[in-house]
Protein backbone atom coordinates (compact mmCIF):
# COMPACT_ATOMS: atom_id res chain seq x y z
CA UNK A 1 0.00 0.00 0.00
CA UNK A 2 1.54 3.37 -0.38
CA UNK A 3 0.02 6.85 0.27
CA UNK A 4 0.28 9.84 -1.96
CA UNK A 5 0.15 13.49 -0.51
CA UNK A 6 -2.58 14.87 -2.19
CA UNK A 7 -3.44 18.47 -0.85
CA UNK A 8 -3.65 20.69 2.48
CA UNK A 9 -6.79 22.56 3.19
CA UNK A 10 -7.12 26.11 5.24
CA UNK A 11 -10.50 27.41 5.99
CA UNK A 12 -11.21 31.49 4.95
CA UNK A 13 -13.05 33.64 5.58
CA UNK A 14 -13.25 35.65 2.24
CA UNK A 15 -13.04 33.72 -0.58
CA UNK A 16 -12.48 36.39 -3.12
CA UNK A 17 -9.90 38.04 -0.84
CA UNK A 18 -7.52 34.41 -0.07
CA UNK A 19 -8.04 33.71 -4.02
CA UNK A 20 -6.48 37.19 -5.22
CA UNK A 21 -3.99 37.11 -2.38
CA UNK A 22 -2.64 33.28 -2.92
CA UNK A 23 -2.50 34.48 -7.49
CA UNK A 24 -0.88 37.68 -7.02
CA UNK A 25 1.55 36.44 -3.32
CA UNK A 26 2.46 33.16 -4.92
CA UNK A 27 0.96 32.61 -8.05
CA UNK A 28 -1.06 29.84 -7.67
CA UNK A 29 -4.11 29.62 -9.83
CA UNK A 30 -7.74 27.37 -9.47
CA UNK A 31 -7.67 23.52 -10.48
CA UNK A 32 -10.82 23.13 -9.37
CA UNK A 33 -13.98 23.44 -7.60
CA UNK A 34 -17.22 21.97 -5.53
CA UNK A 35 -19.49 24.16 -4.40
CA UNK A 36 -22.77 22.95 -1.88
CA UNK A 37 -25.47 24.66 -0.64
CA UNK A 38 -23.18 25.49 2.93
CA UNK A 39 -19.73 25.19 1.23
CA UNK A 40 -17.14 26.35 -1.53
CA UNK A 41 -14.00 24.29 -1.92
CA UNK A 42 -11.16 25.81 -4.12
CA UNK A 43 -8.31 23.85 -5.24
CA UNK A 44 -4.82 25.78 -5.86
CA UNK A 45 -2.30 24.48 -8.27
CA UNK A 46 1.52 26.23 -8.83
CA UNK A 47 2.88 27.02 -12.07
CA UNK A 48 5.59 24.17 -12.16
CA UNK A 49 2.47 21.69 -12.43
CA UNK A 50 3.06 20.29 -8.84
CA UNK A 51 0.49 17.32 -8.09
CA UNK A 52 -0.01 18.94 -4.71
CA UNK A 53 -2.88 21.33 -4.22
CA UNK A 54 -4.21 23.70 -1.39
CA UNK A 55 -7.73 23.77 -0.87
CA UNK A 56 -9.21 26.77 0.29
CA UNK A 57 -12.53 25.77 2.45
CA UNK A 58 -15.13 28.58 2.43
CA UNK A 59 -18.33 28.01 4.59
CA UNK A 60 -21.54 30.28 3.82
CA UNK A 61 -22.39 30.76 7.32
CA UNK A 62 -19.06 32.07 9.01
CA UNK A 63 -19.06 35.72 9.84
CA UNK A 64 -16.01 35.33 12.67
CA UNK A 65 -12.18 35.05 12.32
CA UNK A 66 -10.67 31.74 12.52
CA UNK A 67 -8.68 30.74 15.78
CA UNK A 68 -5.00 29.64 14.54
CA UNK A 69 -3.88 29.16 17.96
CA UNK A 70 -0.10 30.86 17.94
CA UNK A 71 1.00 30.44 14.40
CA UNK A 72 3.06 27.39 15.13
CA UNK A 73 2.02 25.80 12.11
CA UNK A 74 2.35 26.71 8.80
CA UNK A 75 2.39 26.18 4.84
CA UNK A 76 6.10 27.08 2.90
CA UNK A 77 6.82 27.10 -0.91
CA UNK A 78 10.71 27.32 -2.48
CA UNK A 79 11.24 30.37 -5.17
CA UNK A 80 13.88 30.26 -7.16
CA UNK A 81 14.63 34.07 -7.23
CA UNK A 82 13.85 34.86 -3.46
CA UNK A 83 15.36 38.65 -4.50
CA UNK A 84 12.63 39.02 -6.08
CA UNK A 85 9.62 37.00 -4.11
CA UNK A 86 10.69 39.30 -1.28
CA UNK A 87 10.67 42.46 -2.68
CA UNK A 88 6.95 41.30 -4.14
CA UNK A 89 6.01 40.46 -0.62
CA UNK A 90 7.76 44.09 0.61
CA UNK A 91 5.53 45.87 -1.71
CA UNK A 92 2.14 44.13 -0.75
CA UNK A 93 2.89 44.45 2.77
CA UNK A 94 2.63 40.73 3.97
CA UNK A 95 5.79 39.80 5.12
CA UNK A 96 4.99 39.27 8.86
CA UNK A 97 8.76 37.77 10.14
CA UNK A 98 12.32 37.30 8.72
CA UNK A 99 15.17 35.45 9.53
CA UNK A 100 18.36 36.49 7.21
CA UNK A 101 20.65 34.17 8.75
CA UNK A 102 18.39 31.30 7.56
CA UNK A 103 17.99 32.91 4.45
CA UNK A 104 14.21 32.51 5.08
CA UNK A 105 10.96 34.61 5.71
CA UNK A 106 7.72 34.81 6.45
CA UNK A 107 4.30 35.63 4.55
CA UNK A 108 0.98 36.06 6.28
CA UNK A 109 -2.36 35.23 4.18
CA UNK A 110 -5.67 37.50 4.59
CA UNK A 111 -7.08 35.28 7.52
CA UNK A 112 -3.57 35.16 9.52
CA UNK A 113 -1.92 31.83 8.00
CA UNK A 114 1.84 32.03 7.76
CA UNK A 115 3.61 30.92 5.10
CA UNK A 116 6.99 30.13 4.79
CA UNK A 117 9.52 31.52 1.71
CA UNK A 118 12.63 29.39 0.96
CA UNK A 119 14.93 30.31 -1.63
CA UNK A 120 15.39 26.69 -3.94
CA UNK A 121 17.92 24.43 -2.85
CA UNK A 122 20.93 24.47 -5.10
Amino acid sequence: MTFVFDHNSINVLDLHKSLDFYQKALGLQEVRRKETDGFILVFLGDAAGSPHTLELTWLRDRTQAYDLGECEYHLAFTVDDIESAHELHQQMGCISYENPDMGIYFITDPDGYWIEIVPKRK
